[in-house]
């Protein structure tokens, strides 16, 4: 492992060009993800520009909780946590602050950043439709395809409360309406072959074992389960059809690693360096890949496990609407009894 990002270090350093050394003074980071691989991106940044790195770890609403109660006094520069709907709540509890960079918004397409630039993109996530292939002749080929009575009792998807679900649920209001995506519930509901429970990989399990025949889940955690042994999927992902959803309209619903620069960051300079560092080749290829997700850079090349997917267009709706229409997204759930 330590090799490992000593190489990483090596490689990032040679592309660095654009990433100027700032005085060596530490850099905080509250994060809400949970990779020890990220250790080798703060190394490499360390070796860059002479800033210490350290972190805290804690889930997303803990952390968003420490800062509020920190206040003024709050150490943290940078917020880093995953979803756009989580990053827009921290965002509207007035936790960062609008950042000035060039460098970043030539990097990342406007849609994966936020419009007052609070936030940024790192690495992005999609949210794919996974079915049996021996079990479903004629799979959804859009999300709206879901709440199709013809996949009735086929379908296994993660609960109401779930963010991702959530998220979806907005992009889908954004795109056709309130009413629409209250029709499209409903169907969903209908359609479900079993109460909603665990995590994405569950749902995974639940096309291997019978229990449903069609699953909603995350590129990632697929990618996931060719990458490393996961149990009661790994062995049987042959079996295991993908769709990326909505390729002749919308495009397919994605999501966001996310970070921006804490409110009362006290090492700001060096807060907008790491954004900026996160937004080299280097740093894109290896962050995405840790965790098989796709770069946000464009021209970024794909890692090989999460390009065996297969390519798509994807939504380019502006990821900030995910999190204003996030409490919309769950009346509407509630309102069909969604559970």
């Amino acid at each position: 492992m330590h090799m490992s990002r000593t190489l990483l270090a090596a490689g990032l350093l040679s592309g660095l060009a654009g990433v100027l050394p700032v005085a060596a003074e530490d850099l905080n980071i509250y994060s809400s993800r949970h990779y020890d691989t990220d250790d080798g991106l703060y190394e490499a940044f360390t070796k860059a520009t002479g800033i210490q790195v350290n972190r805290l770890e804690g889930e997303a609403d803990e952390l968003n909780a420490r800062m509020k109660a920190e206040g003024e006094n709050s150490p943290a520069d940078i917020l880093m946590t995953v979803d756009a709907g989580r990053i827009w709540r921290a965002e509207q509890e007035g936790l960062l602050q609008p950042v000035e960079s060039d460098v970043l918004e030539e990097r990342i397409p406007a849609h994966l950043r936020d419009p007052k630039n609070e936030w940024f993109g790192l690495s992005q996530r999609a949210r794919l439709i996974f079915y049996a292939k021996d079990r479903v002749a004629n799979p959804p080929q859009t999300y709206e395809d879901l709440a199709d009575p013809q996949y009735k009792g086929m379908i296994c998807i993660r609960s109401a409360t779930n963010i991702y679900n959530l998220s979806l649920m907005a992009s889908i209001i954004a795109h056709d309406g309130e009413e629409a995506a209250k029709s499209w519930a409903e169907g969903l509901l209908a359609n479900l072959a079993r109460q909603p429970e665990g995590g994405d990989i569950d749902q995974l399990r639940g096309l291997v074992s019978g229990a449903c025949d069609i699953a909603v889940a995350n590129s990632y955690y697929f990618a996931r389960t060719l990458a490393q042994n996961v149990e009661g999927v790994t062995g049987h992902t042959d079996e295991i059809g993908i769709v990326f959803p909505d390729q002749e309209t919308n495009g397919t619903h994605v999501n966001i690693a996310a970070a921006g620069v804490a409110v009362h960051a006290k090492n700001r300079d060096n807060a907008i360096a790491f954004l900026e560092f996160m937004t080299t080749p280097e740093a894109q290829a290896y962050f995405a890949d840790q965790n098989n997700e796709f770069p946000v850079v464009p021209g970024v090349p794909v890692g090989k496990i999460a390009a065996s997917l297969g390519s798509f267009r994807q939504d380019t709706l502006n990821l900030d609407v995910l999190g204003e229409n996030q409490t919309k997204a769950q009346e509407i759930f509630n309102e069909v009894g969604f559970p």
